[in-house]
């Protein structure tokens, strides 16, 4: 659809417009005949009156007409001086209003002022404080959201991992990027939460599951030994195993933590620096990526993802609902006692001045007169 064609609404303006001028004509019209007709009466009688105030109208009107007329065009194409202004002056009236708006309007203290004065975080603060607002804007979002996962089928998943993310993945080297970030992760402890947690989990499940332990070593067991020697030691190893790793969780120090510290802190150094494993590294990245399930497990992923999401969202009891409600919530309590001021403002470094990042007149198209 065109930008510049006539709508019903530019139609009934049209008709306004028309109607207008028809009536001004009248009017004017009316005080010409009006003036014409009591031209030869008694001038000092009420007729005289009469006379000076059509006479006085019909000059208004001419005069209003022959202003606003003259503004965009010249009167009755006669090329009268000082008329046409805007065709004329249009570049110098751009450039005007362009440094008038940018001097009063788009400075950078006019604009900290507004937004300061507008109070805006507080305000959204306070509409988040109502219980039925926040469950609106959430309500909102799972829309959104669901809009979303809907226009992503599976097809495009598989061509944006096949086509894009997986021939990028294999061109960019990876070693160096893993092994700064293990290092960093190493350098932080940011693992020891991990490695808690696997050992909590192993722990558990060692000990509701010490059939299955006797299981597999009866299985490795030698075919000579005795079946009460076979549980006397199985028995010993499994409390020495839960024993060893009530340790381990319980000592930060404890050699093994060490000695995983030192192994990843080895292994990140070599990602970076040793050719070898880089080398390996890279190798396996590219096996993983090339390999045909590649793409079917990214798919697999999304579609587990995304049913989940879809699941969590259906659930108002779920941690989605409930993250959402406490986040929205934690916002409006903090937003609605932010106090708004120029001293809550930080100005950002390297800012451009406005002479560069804001158009000059200079800047403007120029049409030929």
């Amino acid at each position: 659809m065109s930008l510049m064609a006539v709508t019903p609404a530019d139609e009934r303006r049209r008709v306004g417009l028309r109607r207008m001028r028809l009536l001004a004509l009248s009017l004017l019209l009316l005080a010409a005949v009006a003036f014409l007709a009591t031209l030869r009466l008694d001038d000092h009688g009420v007729w005289g009156y009469v006379n000076t105030g059509a006479e006085a109208a019909m000059v208004g009107a001419l005069a209003d007409w022959f202003a606003v007329t003259a503004l965009f065009r010249h009167p009755m194409g006669l090329p009268v001086p000082h008329t046409a202004i805007i065709p004329k002056r249009k570049n110098e009236i751009g450039r005007n209003l362009q440094e008038f708006v940018t001097e009063n309007f788009l400075t950078e203290e006019i604009a900290r002022e507004r937004l300061a004065a507008a109070h805006v975080s507080r305000r959204i603060g306070l509409w988040l404080g109502v219980a039925q607002h926040r469950r609106r804007v959430l309500t909102e979002v799972v829309r959104v959201a669901r809009a979303g996962l809907g226009r992503l089928d599976e097809d495009e998943v598989r061509r944006l991992v096949e086509d894009f993310l997986v021939p990028r993945l294999v061109r960019e080297p990876v070693s160096p990027i893993a092994g700064a970030l293990l290092e960093g992760v190493v350098e932080e402890s940011t693992h020891h939460g991990l490695v808690d947690l696997g050992l909590e989990q192993l722990h558990d499940w060692l000990r509701e599951n010490p059939g299955t332990y006797s299981e597999v070593l009866t299985t490795r067991a030698p075919w000579w030994t005795p079946p009460w020697l076979d549980e006397r030691v199985i028995g010993w190893t499994y409390d020495q195993v839960l024993t060893w790793l009530r340790e381990i969780r319980r000592d930060p120090r404890h050699p093994a933590r060490l000695a995983l510290d030192d192994l990843l802190r080895t292994l990140a150094h070599d990602l970076q620096h040793d050719p070898a494993v880089m080398e390996r590294a890279e190798s396996l990245k590219e096996r993983l990526l090339t390999h045909p399930q590649a793409a079917e497990t990214a798919v697999g992923l999304w579609r587990s993802f995304r049913a989940s999401l879809e699941t969590a969202m259906d659930d108002g009891d779920s941690y989605f609902h409930r993250r959402g409600t406490s986040c929205s919530s934690t916002s409006a309590s903090t937003w609605s006692t932010t106090r708004s001021g120029r001293g809550s403002w930080k100005p950002v470094s390297g800012r451009r001045s406005r002479s560069s990042s804001t158009p000059t007149a200079a800047s403007w198209p120029r049409s030929s007169r």
